[in-house]
């Protein structure tokens, strides 16, 4: 019987292979079997329209005029935001927008100043 290595993730024993995978079945987490030793906490990138790298806290703005779901009015261009947030998700970006509250934007509509 192969010693497979434990999760690194969860540290379970019970990983298996699938291909060329080692597979957990408590965490679903997959990685290589020369991998264990890497950061298994990869930070996601976040970058903006132009490529520049976002942080939480920075300012940014919006380039193109977005319809804000439920409301009837849009975010225009130009908009400045301060003070984001990054998460992960389908909206990358958590923050308040003064005259339409808490919002969720795409990174790939704004553009740090």
């Amino acid at each position: 019987m192969v010693d497979l290595p434990n999760c690194p993730k969860c540290n379970s024993e019970y990983t298996y292979e699938d291909g060329s995978l080692l597979v957990c079945p408590e965490c679903a987490h997959e990685w290589t079997l020369g991998s264990e030793n890497e950061n298994s906490e990869d930070k996601k990138i976040f970058k903006d329209a132009n490529g520049n790298v976002l942080n939480d806290g920075d300012s940014v703005t919006v380039i193109k005029d977005l319809k804000v779901k439920g409301c009837s009015s849009a975010l225009k261009k130009g908009t400045k935001v301060k003070n984001i947030r990054l998460v992960d998700g389908d909206h990358d970006i958590d923050c308040k927008i003064d005259g339409f509250g808490a919002m969720k934007l795409k990174t790939e509509f704004v553009k740090k100043l």
